[in-house]
C-alpha cells in the first residue's frame, strides 16, 4: 500500500515538529540564546512545535482515513497544516505582529482552508 501525498506531508510535518523539540531544549536549558536571537514571546515557539505536529498527526490521519478527498480538498488541508502552525513563528519575534492586516487576512484564509478542507474529509469519509 501507498501513502497518499496527503499522508506523506503529514509524516515530514510531525518529523518536523519532532525535530523542533529541539528549540524546546534551548527554551528551556539556555532561554538567553533565545533572546539573543531576537525571540519576545518563546511561547509562541512551544506552540509552534506542538501544532506541527498535531496538525502533522491529522495529514496522516485524513490521508490514510480518505484517499479518495477531491484534490481541492487535499490541497487545502495540506497548505493550512503547514501554515497555521508557521503562523505562531513571526509572532515570537513580534507579537503585535498579530494586529497587522496581511497577518490576521492570512491566518483567515489558513483556518478557512482547514475548516473547509477537514469538513469535506468528514462528508467524504462518511458518505464513502
Amino acid at each position: 500500500m501507498s501513502l497518499s501525498w496527503v499522508a506523506q506531508a503529514g509524516l515530514v510535518e510531525l518529523a518536523f515538529g519532532a525535530l523542533s523539540g529541539w528549540l524546546m531544549v534551548v527554551l528551556v536549558d539556555q532561554p538567553e540564546v533565545l533572546t539573543r536571537a531576537g525571540v519576545k514571546a518563546p511561547g509562541r515557539i512551544r506552540q509552534a512545535h506542538l501544532d506541527y505536529i498535531i496538525m502533522g498527526i491529522l495529514l496522516i490521519a485524513v490521508g490514510v482515513a480518505v484517499p479518495e478527498l477531491g484534490t481541492l480538498w487535499q490541497v487545502l488541508v495540506v497548505t493550512a497544516a503547514w501554515l497555521n502552525p508557521t503562523l505562531f513563528l513571526p509572532l515570537a519575534f513580534n507579537p503585535e505582529f498579530r494586529q497587522a492586516r496581511a497577518y490576521r487576512g492570512l491566518a483567515t484564509l489558513s483556518f478557512l482552508a482547514m475548516s473547509s478542507g477537514t469538513v469535506a474529509a468528514a462528508v467524504t469519509g462518511i458518505n464513502g
